[in-house]
């Protein structure tokens, strides 16, 4: 909050034309009031930008975290990187490399042991195959297609990193651990023991500095302070058998959503107080959550029926279901650069699908590896990553 020390400083930086370092309006730094065309200070609203996490790209819109995910609004770091999706075969220990010009498969890379998520680095300059059952990570190169090293890393079920860049995050699902490392070199920094079974996806709040994770075999949620490295709450589910999965935050950040496999439906939390949340059906085996390069809806994949289901975040609401045609095993993915196409691999059926996001109409049914898992499209926009398939902020 301001003080007023803050606002002296303000009209001093206004008479000296900002001369000075450091210096800027009470507005630039969330204050109340800023100086007006006469040099008096004026009443305006509060700034509603949240003070992020220190070192972390400051918040574009506080009302839209995926403001910078526009379609095709790539990054010069990103934007001559090959076009293509990426899924990781569990079943096959490779990677399928899927032209999404043409829908067909290009490449076959192989890999560690069950590779279960493609995972863009924070900078966006590398993608990480996580070889869960092989402890290791294998980077490929998204400007050339290739493979480059393999990092031994226990149990990288999935990966994520920290809004600041400072940390890789690894969900190491069977040693109970959330391990926080370096995010180069992947050494070790800190190792968080859990409670709960099965840790496997997440995401951040707004402000960067906390985030949810997912606890799939013992249906449970944990919110772990992200600059101190610990859990700082935890609560069980409140549906008998619960399997949560994938977790996604609102575009205005007030609300969290996890879907939950075996509740068929996605829970509706409030992040910062960390209540209770709802239970929202969308339908058999609700598994991915996906958000659209507008912020206006999120894709919802229902494993077990084939389907995915359309939720409008302004109403609140869901709004349609698609179908695939024959069925079908939806799981993990993402959204195209420019928007239009959702893709999904088909866990169950060696596939992955690419679905128009304006009809819902299958565009294509791709055979892959056995157990397609977290695929990746890339490029997308986005300032930086988050990790799992691609959150970009």
């Amino acid at each position: 909050m301001p003080t007023p020390t803050k606002r002296t400083a303000a009209l001093l930086c206004g008479l000296l034309l900002a001369a000075l370092a450091g210096c800027g309006s009470s507005a630039d730094k969330g204050g109340n009031e800023a100086l007006g065309t006469k040099g008096a200070a004026q009443p305006v609203p509060k700034q509603a930008v949240p003070q992020g996490l220190p070192g972390m790209p400051p918040v574009l819109d506080p009302k839209d975290a995926y403001a910078a995910d526009r379609p095709n609004a790539l990054q010069p770091a990103v934007k001559n990187f090959l076009e293509r999706v990426y899924v990781p075969n569990t079943n096959s220990n490779t990677v399928s490399v899927i032209d999404p010009k043409t829908y067909k498969v290009i490449e076959t890379i192989p890999v560690g042991h069950q590779p279960q998520h493609v995972v863009p680095s924070w900078d966006m300059k590398t993608l990480w195959v996580n070889n869960d059952l092989g402890d290791s990570l294998t980077a490929i190169d998204p400007a050339t297609g290739r493979t480059g090293r393999t990092v031994q890393v226990s149990d990288p079920y999935n990966l994520y990193f920290t809004p600041d860049g400072k940390y890789a995050v690894v969900m190491a699902s069977m040693d109970r651990e959330l391990v926080f490392r370096e995010p180069v070199h992947m050494n070790r920094v800190k190792t968080v023991p859990v409670h709960c079974a099965g840790v496997n996806h997440a995401d951040f709040s707004m402000d960067g500095r906390y985030f949810i994770v997912s606890c799939e075999f013992s249906g449970e949620l944990l919110k772990v302070d992200t600059a101190k490295m610990q859990v700082i709450a935890h609560q069980k589910l409140p549906f008998e058998g619960a399997m949560p999965q994938d977790v996604k935050m609102s575009p205005d950040g007030r609300t969290f959503y996890i879907a939950d496999m075996m509740a068929h439906g996605m829970w509706v939390m409030d992040g910062d107080r960390f209540s209770t949340p709802t239970l929202l059906p969308t339908g058999k085996g609700c598994h991915g959550l996906y958000v659209s390069r507008d912020s206006k809806e999120m894709y919802i994949s229902n494993r077990g029926e084939g389907t995915i289901s359309i939720f409008d975040f302004a109403q609140n609401k869901l709004t349609k279901k698609w179908h695939l045609p024959g069925g079908g095993s939806p799981d993990m993915g993402g959204v195209s650069a420019d928007g239009k196409v959702l893709w999904l691999s088909g866990r169950y059926d060696a596939e992955v699908y690419a679905i128009d996001t304006t009809t819902g109409q299958e565009l294509a049914r791709i055979p892959v590896g056995s157990g397609p898992h977290g695929l990746a499209v890339y490029p997308q926009p986005g300032r930086y990553s988050l990790g799992h398939t691609g959150i970009f902020r």
